[in-house]
């Protein structure tokens, strides 16, 4: 080995660098769920950063001899609790604490789970929880330790063999704050058999040859294996003691060149950077700002590519659930979202040059489209004087002028403000009585507006301007007719002559105006007075050919009468001749 004079401190910030760096990138691209909360220990007792909001925080703890300590904390993003709180006289040992988030639930789904609990129907509690998206609260679990009646400080620096001297306070010795000081080393230190100071580089590996050219490197491994061992050898309870590597290239032929950190302890490799990996392939700048394929980020997460920067989320079935997978996108021609798995089909894409609001989500769920203030649950904007539409089907706008489509909209430039309209444009291929309007209600079609304008209730394909199911009609000419055909009709019997009569003695003709309109005057009958044969069940309304039938009766009778007393006259004039 050749050595060196040189600080032990700079050996030091090398290596720390070679950790540090790796691990901060790691930190910085390791897509893992942060913890629920952040949990510190020391002399004021324990702490709880709770990092998302919540209805409740639930926490547990439990220890030596059964003990258990569980408290409910209503919407809790920070807990702190001292010894006291927990208990009043707690043994020394490890304890285990486990925190539960309840998320924020709408009152209404509560509703719908209580209602289907009561029923005890497990599937419709399935249903709602799929559909309100509920899942099991999350979890969070952790441990600390109580050493002579106190809590062992997280933040605790772990006492080291072999590093000299040693300072311990006399107040902290015996306790679980003992404090450690490695005696300070200075550049020009003599060179004991604990330190090796090396002023110049340091090369380490079977391919080191004696007037090294170091270059600028202060510290090189060379060998066909170079490796950077971190092995733990923690023994204190609590400490963390997992081994750490920093690989540079696979060992077997045909490896990856590649550089990697390796938990040794668990056999996972959390990051690897492969050989020829470009230039700032990921930077993270002063300012915390991440660059992939970006040295400059302008953003806090900055993609760069030469075509369509994208993220892929792709879920395995590992966890039990379906795979899917799915792209978020962006390039000159819009930006989208592919569902890969479902074909690469394109949901949801936005163009270039689409103006402010688009689309805009209110924070109370209304949703603008053209405006940044939506005033119902979906507000299309459009001013007074301009024409504004939705239009579903093939050509809304029109412009092939042989294609058709529903059109619902406002028409404050072609048709004067304060309008708004329901139109289905023409087709060439459409058949009679398309293209038309059409109302169902229960799956059932109501009501049919036809390409005539003509009206039907309850008819396929009306025949007149208005066509009833009935029979009913009001016919081109303006006249309406009845549905009068014996094939409606049952309980048919002549009206008796003496009732007809009777009835026509008991109607009381009066002159009226409505109420909304006193302008008009009519002459007519009250519904609450006419006699019980003419009356309609709520006697609110009447029917003109019931009157008309009572009419014709009388009429018929009398016309009876007037051609007897004819007949008698003309008999006594041929007597009397």
């Amino acid at each position: 080995m050749i050595i060196h004079t040189r600080s032990r401190a700079l050996l030091a910030q090398t290596v720390l660098f070679l950790v540090v760096f790796p691990v901060a990138v790691l930190a910085a691209t390791d897509n893992r769920q942060e913890p629920l909360s952040r949990m510190t220990a020391n002399a004021a007792g324990l702490s709880f950063q709770v990092g998302t909001d919540n209805e409740s925080v639930t926490l547990t703890i439990t220890g030596p001899n059964n003990f258990r300590f569980t408290r409910e904390f209503a919407a809790a993003r920070t807990i702190n609790l001292s010894l006291r709180d927990i208990g009043a006289s707690l043994p020394d040992g490890s304890y285990l604490y486990e925190m539960r988030v309840s998320p924020k639930i709408p009152q209404s789904v509560r509703t719908e789970l209580a209602a289907a609990r009561a029923g005890d129907d497990d599937d419709a509690i399935d249903r709602i929880r799929t559909a309100a998206g509920l899942k099991e609260p999350p979890v969070q679990s952790g441990a600390f330790s109580i050493m002579n009646r106190a809590l062992v400080p997280t933040d605790a620096i772990e006492p080291r063999t072999g590093d000299g001297p040693k300072t311990v306070s006399a107040s902290a010795k015996g306790t679980a704050n003992t404090q450690v000081h490695n005696a300070p080393v200075r550049a020009l230190d003599v060179v004991t058999a604990d330190d090796a100071i090396i002023q110049g580089s340091l090369c380490v590996g079977l391919d080191c040859v004696n007037n090294e050219s170091f270059g600028f490197d202060t510290i090189r491994l060379k060998e066909n294996n170079t490796r950077i061992k971190f092995d733990d050898t923690s023994t204190g309870t609590g400490f963390p003691n997992h081994d750490w590597q920093l690989t540079a290239n696979d060992s077997a032929s045909g490896g990856a060149n590649k550089f990697s950190i390796e938990d040794i302890t668990a056999a996972t490799v959390p990051m690897t950077i492969t050989g020829s990996a470009p230039s700032n392939s990921l930077f993270i700048a002063s300012n915390g700002k991440v660059g992939l394929g970006n040295g400059a980020p302008i953003l806090n997460l900055h993609i760069t590519a030469t075509d369509t920067p994208a993220i892929r989320q792709e879920q395995t079935n590992g966890g039990g659930f379906t795979a899917q997978t799915w792209d978020i996108g962006a390039n000159e021609a819009n930006w989208f979202v592919r569902d890969v798995t479902g074909g690469s089909r394109l949901p949801l894409r936005i163009r270039p040059g689409a103006p402010t609001s688009s689309i805009d989500i209110a924070a109370s769920g209304k949703v603008g489209i053209g405006t940044a203030s939506p005033a119902g649950n979906l507000h299309v904007f459009g001013t007074s004087t301009t024409d504004v539409f939705v239009g579903v089907g093939e050509d809304p706008n029109g412009t092939t002028g042989t294609q058709s489509a529903l059109t619902i909209g406002y028409g404050g430039n072609s048709l004067g403000r304060a309008t708004g309209f329901f139109n289905v444009r023409p087709d060439t291929n459409a058949v009679a009585p398309n293209p038309s309007l059409r109302f169902f209600t229960a799956n059932v079609q109501r009501m049919i507006l036809d390409f005539q304008g003509f009206l039907g209730l309850g008819v396929a394909s009306p025949a007149f301007p208005i066509d009833h199911s009935s029979g009913a009609h009001l016919t081109a000419g303006g006249v309406w007719t009845n549905a009068s055909s014996r094939d409606l009709k049952q309980d048919i019997r002549d009206l008796g002559t003496t009732e007809a009569v009777e009835t026509l003695k008991n109607l009381q003709p009066v002159t009226y105006t409505y109420k909304i309109d006193p302008r008009e005057h009519h002459v007519g009958f009250i519904a609450e007075d006419v006699p019980s044969l003419v009356a309609t069940p709520d006697r609110k309304s009447l029917s003109p050919m019931d009157i008309v039938g009572v009419l014709t009766k009388v009429v018929q009778q009398q016309q009876s009468t007037i051609d007897e007393l004819k007949a008698r006259i003309d008999q006594l004039e041929a007597k009397r001749q």
